[in-house]
């Protein structure tokens, strides 16, 4: 961390310079003694990546931007506050991979005290620099292993143990949660000696199920995507817990946030209507499709599938706040007669439980795209291979 970058005058050149490139900042001569051009690059993308991820950092003066792997690995700021959501107000929290420490200040905006530990000690400093710039006063960066942190003192003791195991070992992407570091199923039984909750940030890809099944005590799993994209899994631990876990689809989109919560064993005994496609159609968003709430969907929102395994759904009236993307049907044939007609479209295309990809069928029938229409080819009654055509109602 050089702290020279924090001096006024080298401040105000990277915000009248907020919009310029990085990389041709990076060939320019440096005009600040002792600091690098590579060194006001990096400061420079570094707040520009944020602007949209973490805002309150980009725009606060003083910060101090670590290297471009730590800003892609950390939370963003959306995220970030729906997990401090999650905790009880005036408990105490330690973060053992803090990271970037974007989790910890949100969390600390929640507890009365958080203890951030962070193994690389640059960017602890950097974690604990802008905690200070931010006033985060009850946040405490530690430069250390957050695991030894925690299990060297018998008698520590919190309320919640946090954690982010690296999905990257070795310098290799790993994608088991036992292969991850922290190896959170080896030492869960460990951590329950010291807080009776564990909350793990896990991968978006796992499998819920087996993850489940290899860790203790789950109570909640917090399916989190931002704006159509699947960003985090959340696994809550609390000590004693035998019920079932409930499974929560987190959509969060614009300034909005929408939930839609069910348990697997009541997933499995719904029995859903079918029917064909009728004047709208839904296609759910990332979240509910990650936690596999394609019964409970239909069932909430009352609307029926197209087929057992193609997860769009229909309706003749329009429902409101569906938890994902709401199409005007226009116009439906088979897929034998989109074949025969041989004519030219021109449309997003969308393959659902459908023997061709989305490219496949573009290249096939030579398909361009067009924002205003969306072409659905998908299984729909009776395994019939149908062609939908919509045209999306935004939000």
């Amino acid at each position: 961390m050089n702290t020279l970058i924090l001096q006024e005058e080298v401040q105000q050149f990277l915000e009248k310079n907020m919009h310029e490139s990085p990389a041709k900042i990076a060939l320019k001569k440096s005009p600040f003694e002792g600091i690098s051009s590579a060194e006001l690059a990096a400061q420079l993308d570094g707040r520009q990546r944020t602007s949209i991820k973490i805002p309150l950092w980009a725009q606060t003066p003083g910060i101090y931007f670590p290297a471009k792997l730590n800003l892609e690995q950390c939370s963003s700021e959306r995220t970030g506050v729906f997990k401090s959501s999650l905790i009880k107000k005036g408990s105490h929290l330690i973060d053992a991979t803090s990271g970037f420490g974007v989790d910890s200040y949100y969390f600390a905006q929640k507890a009365k005290k958080v203890t951030s530990c962070e193994l690389n000690p640059e960017l602890a400093a950097i974690s604990k620099h802008n905690a200070a710039v931010l006033n985060a006063d009850n946040l405490q960066v530690i430069a250390a292993n957050g695991i030894d942190y925690i299990l060297r003192d018998p008698a520590a003791r919190f309320d919640y143990i946090y954690l982010d195991p690296s999905r990257r070992v070795q310098n290799k992407k790993v994608f088991l949660l036992d292969e991850c570091e922290p190896n959170l199923v080896e030492l869960q039984d460990e951590f329950f000696k010291h807080a009776e909750t564990i909350i793990s940030k896990l991968a978006p890809l796992l499998d819920i199920s087996a993850a489940i099944q290899m860790l203790r005590y789950v109570k909640n799993v917090y399916v989190v995507s931002l704006q159509n994209d699947c960003k985090e899994l959340i696994f809550i631990q609390e000590k004693g817990y035998e019920g079932e876990p409930s499974i929560h689809a987190v959509r969060l989109f614009q300034e909005q946030q929408q939930l839609v919560s069910f348990t697997y064993e009541n997933e499995r005994a719904i029995v859903n209507d079918y029917s064909a496609p009728l004047s709208y159609l839904y296609e759910p968003d990332v979240a509910l499709s990650k936690a596999g709430a394609f019964k409970t969907i239909a069932q909430v929102f009352n609307v029926k599938k197209l087929h057992k395994n193609t997860h769009l759904y229909t309706s003749d009236q329009k429902v409101e706040n569906f938890p994902g993307k709401t199409f005007v049907i226009k116009q439906i044939e088979s897929f034998t007669d989109f074949k025969k007609s041989k004519k030219q479209l021109k449309s997003d295309i969308v393959a659902k439980n459908f023997p061709l990809k989305t490219e496949e069928i573009k290249k096939k029938f030579k398909i361009k795209d067009a924002g205003d229409s969306f072409t659905f080819f998908t299984t729909t009654l009776n395994d019939q291979f149908s062609v939908i055509h919509t045209q999306r109602l935004l939000d």
